[in-house]
């Protein structure tokens, strides 16, 4: 008989290890069944905002419903499970269905953080994180002129290109004194907003939003320090919370500021049930990248199929375009505290330009860095990290222009 394994959620996460178990099972000896709570099956969240740029829903999907049946993955849609009933093994849906497994995953992901700001109900006030909430934000756009974002992290300056792309006078209001604080540096944040600014979006750094006023819909933000910012349309994209709501019902052991625990196993308190992605909080960290979570699922698929696998973190290094910049940052941003690391840095405001490298006592090791306004020499120096390679050159060639497009001081030959 099958084992019967059952997956909660059907987000990138979820459809991975959907993915890479099938393909590892080839349904041999073990039932898939999934459960999404969306209209539709998994889609790129990671490009979302090419939604707004002419890609359609279909165009951003992972996997046709053709897929789920040819790898007998038994998909079911808009069916949210609303409880899990861990002594009998099984789960209750939303529509009332009942479902028994073997084994369970939770792949539930995360929802946005709101704050707790009096009139954040208001309406004009929306949440960036599925299709329907573009969708809505598409609508409510066509009768707006300006608008906020709430959040200067890598989501929020998405989603105020989203907004300057759909026409909107832009604004970015950050509470921390810098863009992008978990990835840039006080200098590197400067300059970012710099170029921001240049581009048509005004940043506000430092701002604690009071209240959001206005006569049942938005009309302006206002401050703690007394100031207001008169706006139609408000985005919010503060951070995001663990969905943890089914496992803490269930008695399943959660974090005190959440997220499901999992052990290098991913298993949760429970010996039947695993966490994989946002949801999951391991060794006091949750991982809010996709590719940690990738990691997460392929190493439960093989613990699923009798190999052995663990997690043990994963690299949080980072490479994108935000608003036509390229922004990168991998391992220490800075000097970590007690540390006799150093620092190069090359800060070129004129051309848009930050390049900084945090390197060892003796020079001979890279411990971290920021790129920003030229990334290309990002893939090198993140491998010379992730290997922990020796650097053979004066560090700062490292970061110096090259005609041909890698660091001075290394080659291809170099990396293992």
């Amino acid at each position: 008989m099958k084992e019967r394994v059952i997956v909660i959620g059907n987000g990138m996460v979820g459809y991975k290890f959907c993915e890479r178990l099938a393909e590892k099972d080839s349904a041999d000896k073990i039932q898939i069944i999934t459960f999404c709570e969306e209209p539709r099956p998994a889609y790129d969240r990671v490009h979302l905002s090419e939604y707004f740029s002419g890609k359609s829903a279909e165009d951003l999907s992972m996997a046709k419903f053709d897929w789920y049946e040819e790898n007998g993955v038994e998909l079911h849609i808009g069916e949210k499970v609303s409880q899990i009933d861990k002594a009998a093994k099984r789960v209750i849906t939303s529509s009332g269905k009942v479902v028994e497994y073997d084994k369970l995953v939770m792949a539930t992901g995360s929802t946005p953080f709101v704050p707790p700001v009096p009139g954040i109900d208001k309406k004009g006030v929306f949440v960036y994180r599925t299709i329907e909430d573009l969708d809505a934000i598409k609508e409510y756009s066509k009768k707006a002129r300006t608008c906020a974002v709430i959040g200067g992290g890598l989501l929020g300056l998405e989603a105020a290109k989203a907004a300057q792309d759909l026409g909107l006078k832009t604004h970015v209001v950050e509470f921390a004194p810098r863009l992008m604080p978990r990835q840039l540096d006080g200098a590197a944040g400067i300059l970012l907003k710099g170029v921001i600014e240049d581009r048509g979006i005004q940043v506000h750094l430092s701002k604690s939003t009071s209240n959001i006023a206005g006569d049942g819909k938005v009309k302006a933000m206002e401050f703690a320090d007394g100031s207001e910012l008169k706006v139609d349309m408000i985005i919010v994209s503060a951070g995001i919370k663990p969905r943890d709501e089914l496992a803490r019902d269930a008695g399943i052991e959660v974090g005190p500021r959440g997220g499901i625990q999992v052990d290098s196993y991913l298993l949760t308190s429970d010996p039947h049930i695993f966490a994989i992605g946002e949801c999951a909080l391991y060794d006091g960290m949750i991982y809010g990248l996709v590719a940690p979570g990738y990691k997460m699922a392929d190493a439960v698929s093989e613990l699923l199929i009798g190999n052995e696998a663990t997690f043990t973190g994963a690299d949080m290094s980072t490479k994108l375009k935000l608003i036509g910049t390229d922004v990168a940052s991998f391992g220490a941003i800075e000097i970590p505290e007690g540390s006799n690391a150093r620092e190069i840095v090359i800060n070129d405001t004129h051309n848009g330009l930050f390049k900084k490298l945090v390197i060892s006592e003796n020079g001979e090791k890279l411990l971290g860095g920021i790129l920003v306004g030229d990334a290309s020499a990002y893939g090198t120096l993140h491998q010379m990290y992730l290997n922990d390679l020796t650097i053979k050159c004066d560090p700062i060639q490292l970061i110096m222009p090259a005609s041909d497009g890698e660091p001075a001081g290394v080659g291809v030959g170099d990396l293992p």
